[in-house]
Formats: structure tokens, C-alpha cells, sequence
């Protein structure tokens, strides 16, 4: 359960409004999610995460499936289930299918145990001979 309110799109003002309109447009959203309706409790929060997220997600070199499942698996990695909810949708809808998901997790499940291998036993790199 959420512990604080949330500014509903109905009750939505100014900037707030403004954001919501602009998110609605470029996702193509019906209905703001509700982790940013939350941040608009903030509205200049909202804002500044807002431009974070168009200037990572809808720049770069990298494609938007890439990118989200960087995000997935960060959201599996700190176990936030909103946000694996949210980014397992995300990456179904850009195509990716459930044999590659499993894949991907089976790639994080391999990384967390060497690397709580490597950090547990403080083993230390050595740069391969090339």
C-alpha cells in the first residue's frame, strides 16, 4: 500500500498538468502511471525526473528495448516489484519474448552469484594477457 497520496490527473494544475499531458503524448499513455503521479506531489520533482527520463530513454545510441532491459534488471536486482511490473510490460511490448526474458534473467542470476563470489572472497582483477 501506498504510504503517501498522489496527484490524480482530474486534480492536476499548472505545471503538473502541463507534464502529464506531455508524458501522455510521447508514451502514449492513457493514464499517467502512478509512480509519477506520486513525484507530482513535488511538482518541481516531477519535472526534473521527467527531463532526466527523455534525455536517458528517448536519446542516445541505444535502442529503447536495450534500455529497458537495463532497467528490468535493475529493478530485479534491488527487488522494487513496481518497478519489474512496470518494466516487464515495457519490454513485452517492445518485442521481447518470454524464452529471451528468461535468458536475461538466467544472465543476471549467473553475474549475482560470481559476483558475490568474487566480493564475498575480495578476489582482485587481473587484466588478462592479450
Amino acid at each position: 500500500m501506498t504510504i503517501v497520496g498522489s496527484v490524480e490527473e482530474h486534480e492536476a494544475t499548472g505545471l503538473v498538468k502541463e507534464i502529464y499531458e506531455e508524458m501522455k503524448q510521447v508514451r502514449g499513455w492513457d493514464k499517467v502511471p502512478v509512480i509519477w503521479r506520486v513525484m507530482a506531489l513535488q511538482p518541481e520533482y516531477l519535472k526534473a525526473n521527467w527531463e532526466r527520463y527523455k534525455a536517458i530513454m528517448l536519446n542516445g545510441s541505444l535502442d529503447l528495448l536495450t534500455k529497458e532491459m537495463i532497467a528490468l534488471t535493475v529493478s530485479m536486482v534491488n527487488r522494487c516489484s513496481y518497478c519489474i511490473d512496470s518494466h516487464s510490460l515495457a519490454v513485452k511490448k517492445l518485442g521481447l519474448t518470454q524464452e529471451q526474458l528468461v535468458e536475461m534473467v538466467s544472465v543476471i542470476d549467473f553475474f549475482a552469484g560470481t559476483n558475490v563470489l568474487s566480493s564475498g572472497l575480495k578476489i582482485e582483477f587481473e587484466q588478462p594477457n592479450q
